[in-house]
């Protein structure tokens, strides 16, 4: 079953390959959206793709690469759209 959620991760994500980091594991788990950084040091997600590889997405994305630090993550589920055909960074 298709699954979208929009996620926000906190703590020190920006500078520190989170990024990169996010897309190589929606690449690993057939996910497709976006990731970006916010002006307000956040970075923010939007992922769709099978629960159970939503459900391991966000476990890897609350480690994060070994130079960031997770704090917190919020994640919302919305309906599928459907509108992706890739994973990409947002700059």
């Amino acid at each position: 079953m298709k699954k979208r959620v929009h996620i926000f991760v906190s703590g020190l994500v920006q500078g520190v390959f989170y990024r990169d980091f996010t897309r190589k594991q929606a690449k690993r788990f057939n996910i497709l959206g976006w990731v970006r950084n916010l002006l307000d040091g956040r970075v923010e997600v939007v992922a769709e793709g099978e629960e159970e590889n939503i459900k391991k997405f966000i476990e890897e994305l609350k480690k994060g690469p070994p130079a960031a630090r997770v704090e917190s993550i919020e994640v919302k589920e919305e309906e599928p759209t459907l509108e992706f055909d890739d994973f990409e960074i947002i700059y």
